[in-house]
């Protein structure tokens, strides 16, 4: 069967995983990622056959993929989160068009927006967005666009890849430019290694944030103007309580 599973494994412990998602990694006959995932979901297939390649090389992935599964084999393409937000769902999909005896078959998976807002509490019970911080592929003038107007409309932000070593100070800006429209007492959170050893998280204000020194494993949370501190958490009202007045 020419197949190709796009397989979005959450943050990477198989409590995280969907049953689909393990029922995909089984049917395949080979597992094919970046490394770092591949190398989380390898102890639960031992003796699959893996193909891996570093970072920056996703289209030779998804290639990859694609031209195993024209030669009649099924192979799981796997990601972390969910393959359809920031995963292989898109470029795999795109260079498809060109492999039209391959069947592909999209497998959600919990993204961090889910589980580190599950870690936190519950952020994101209103209406929120989430942004990237990586101009690698997206322009940062995009990008602050994009903050300005989300500011603007007072939704939550939960913001991807907040810092690296090149990008250090990204965080701060983006920040500066949230706080045109939020208080700097605005609740926020963050999540380091969801799902993952040495897992992290804080509770604090967007002033506290903007001082904060985060890495790309950490998932940031910026409240609206209604999120509050409810028995340590930090939570989003929908507005269940006022209705019921």
């Amino acid at each position: 069967m020419n197949k190709v599973y796009v397989v979005g494994i959450g943050p990477g412990g198989e409590e995280y995983m969907t049953r689909q998602a393990i029922a995909a990694m089984e049917r395949a006959d080979v597992l094919c990622g970046y490394t770092v995932y591949i190398d989380l979901v390898k102890p639960l297939f031992p003796g699959k056959e893996c193909f891996t390649t570093p970072m920056t090389r996703e289209i030779e992935r998804c290639r990859w993929a694609l031209e195993t599964a024209r030669g009649g084999r099924t192979v799981a393409l796997v990601c972390s989160g969910d393959a359809g937000v920031y995963g292989m769902a898109g470029p795999l999909l795109q260079l498809a068009e060109d492999y039209e005896d391959v069947d592909v078959e999209i497998v959600p998976g919990v993204t961090s927006a889910l589980s580190g807002a599950a870690v936190l509490g519950a952020p994101l019970m209103h209406d929120f967005c989430v942004i990237s911080l990586s101009d690698l592929l997206t322009p940062w003038e995009q990008i602050e666009r994009r903050l300005a107007c989300a500011a603007a409309g007072d939704f939550v932000v939960c913001l991807y890849n907040p810092s690296s070593r090149k990008r250090a100070d990204y965080l701060r800006r983006a920040c500066d430019i949230l706080l045109r429209d939020k208080s700097p007492d605005t609740v926020c959170g963050w999540v380091r290694n969801i799902g993952r050893e040495g897992q992290q998280h804080k509770i604090l204000t967007l002033g506290e944030l903007r001082e904060e020194s985060l890495d790309m494993f950490t998932t940031v949370f910026i409240g609206s103007s209604t999120t509050q501190i409810a028995a340590g958490r930090m939570v989003t009202p929908r507005g269940y309580e006022a209705k019921q007045q």
